[in-house]
């Protein structure tokens, strides 16, 4: 399979280009890929298909935050397929004129964005998932093939906007004639009269149907993060193109870990004496069990890194780092002969005297401060 490039890549640009220079690349990209320009020519065709396709992504700011954060995965199914996509179109006609009158523009209309929330785990945020969904939307209809008459009806050019959709009315005013143009009432913009309309979808051209997706979920995704696919929205009407879905990922939380971007933190409780004397304690970590040398004389809050340990960031798979924070827990409720034990240790008699600031003196202000 072949390796896409780059977006910005293909278009020649930075990735901080602004709008208006991303345009002017794509322009010129364009007049000189043309295939009115390069006739027979199947590598500029395949190129200037390329062009098209990182236009339309980086064009839309939704969509370029997406490929930023996820590359090619976060707007998986974007493409050109040939000289008639819906967005293609839009991109021809504003470069080049076109065949795309404003009349069947108007007629046709893109399908909505649907939104899909999906709550997946903090393992397999770490570790990438695929998911199967099922989504379900406004499809065009399998009986009328969208054009809302029931087959081997005939639908009627409107009579009172002549199949425009418009109308016009003409009124004077100070500053002489005036044109107002608006959808045709009788019509509503369609320019067409359906006699008999079709029997599954009402002669809405669109019925709900379920359908579903298999989703492939990068590693390292957090919540609030967007996966876009391109042309699974609901269908739009008369046969205009299809909508978005964006996928909006929730991750559960660990129940040990905590997540601050790529890191992740790890709160570990210790006693006086492992902290006093030192330890090697296992802790949990994204890949397992790992041990953990603590040095004697560890203090309430230090921490300590395991470098790697983390989240992986989604572009480039390298992972954050897990720190380890030190939590000492004071014993409660001791006895009589556990209490004068900690006084010996703190260096203390039966008497109270002035002693010099020592571990469990800077304990106590570690645990008052905390």
């Amino acid at each position: 399979m072949a390796v896409k490039r780059d977006y910005y890549e293909i278009l020649g640009v930075s990735r901080s280009v602004s709008p208006e220079e991303l345009k002017r690349a794509f322009r010129k990209l364009a007049m000189d890929l043309h295939p009115d320009r390069n006739p027979g020519n199947p590598e500029a065709e395949t190129r200037f298909k390329e062009a098209a396709e990182a236009y339309q992504v980086l064009n839309d700011p939704d969509r370029r935050r997406s490929y930023d954060m996820f590359g090619h995965a976060g707007v998986a199914g974007a493409g050109v397929s040939g000289f008639e996509g819906f967005g293609f179109a839009d991109i021809f006609d504003a470069f080049f004129g076109g065949g795309f009158s404003a009349r069947d523009r108007a007629r046709s209309m893109r399908g909505s964005d649907l939104r899909y929330d999906l709550t997946i785990s903090f393992e397999e945020a770490f570790r990438g998932v695929e998911k199967e969904i099922e989504v379900p939307r406004l499809m065009t209809c399998e009986r009328c093939s969208g054009a809302g008459a029931e087959p081997g009806s005939s639908v009627e050019a409107c009579g009172s906007c002549g199949g425009s959709g418009q109308v016009r009315r003409t009124s004077q005013s100070i500053f002489g004639q005036v044109v107002n143009v608006s959808a045709c009432p009788s019509c509503h913009g369609s320019g067409r009269v359906i006699r008999q309309v079709c029997t599954a979808c009402r002669g809405q051209g669109r019925t709900e149907r379920t359908k579903r997706l298999k989703l492939r979920i990068p590693p390292g995704v957090d919540t609030g993060s967007q996966i876009r696919l391109t042309g699974e929205g609901e269908s739009g009407l008369q046969n205009g193109g299809p909508g978005d879905l964006y996928v909006v990922i929730r991750v559960r939380p660990h129940a040990l870990l905590q997540r601050q971007d790529q890191d992740v933190v790890f709160e570990l409780q210790v006693n006086v004496v492992q902290a006093a004397l030192g330890d090697r304690i296992e802790v949990p970590t994204l890949d397992g069990l790992v041990e953990v040398a603590i040095p004697a004389g560890t203090q309430h809050g230090q921490t300590f890194k395991l470098s790697g340990r983390g989240m992986p960031q989604i572009r480039s798979g390298r992972r954050g780092d897990q720190f380890v924070v030190v939590k000492v827990i004071v014993p409660k409720d001791l006895n009589a002969k556990q209490k004068d034990l900690l006084r010996q240790v703190g260096g203390l008699t039966g008497k109270p005297q002035k002693v010099a600031k020592g571990f469990f003196d800077k304990l106590r202000e570690a645990i008052n401060l905390d």
